[in-house]
């Protein structure tokens, strides 16, 4: 749901999980779109996904070309604590494979029905 903004940079959107998630929901922001350089950029800035540690997690995604004609995606994440607090490596770790699997269960269903984006 879009609470301010029209989908462009400095839309507020929030998303909410469905049942089986841990969480309930999140405020994103979109930070930056470049449509030339097939980049997205937004932050997660509020929900209980951040809990007690995380001020707000900044994510970077660009699409680049692959060699087989295909594409590529990369994504990095930065994680802003609160404070002096820190991270482990296993919570990190755990984060980025339920990205994944969000990811790939989009690019499933988008390969399924690619009509669904046109």
């Amino acid at each position: 749901v879009i609470l301010e903004g029209d989908g462009g940079v400095g839309t507020i959107k929030v998303i909410t999980f469905g049942e089986g998630s841990q969480f309930k929901s999140v405020k994103q922001r979109v930070d930056n779109i470049n449509k030339e350089n097939l980049t997205y950029s937004y932050s997660i800035i509020e929900g209980d996904a951040l809990t007690d540690v995380l001020e707000s997690i900044n994510y970077h995604v660009k699409i680049v070309p692959a060699a087989d004609g295909g594409s590529i995606c990369k994504n990095r994440s930065i994680y802003n604590t609160k404070g002096d607090a820190e991270i482990s490596e296993e919570k990190i770790k755990e984060g980025k494979e339920k990205a994944m699997g969000i990811f790939k269960a989009v690019e499933a269903y988008l390969q399924a029905n690619p009509d669904a984006y046109n």
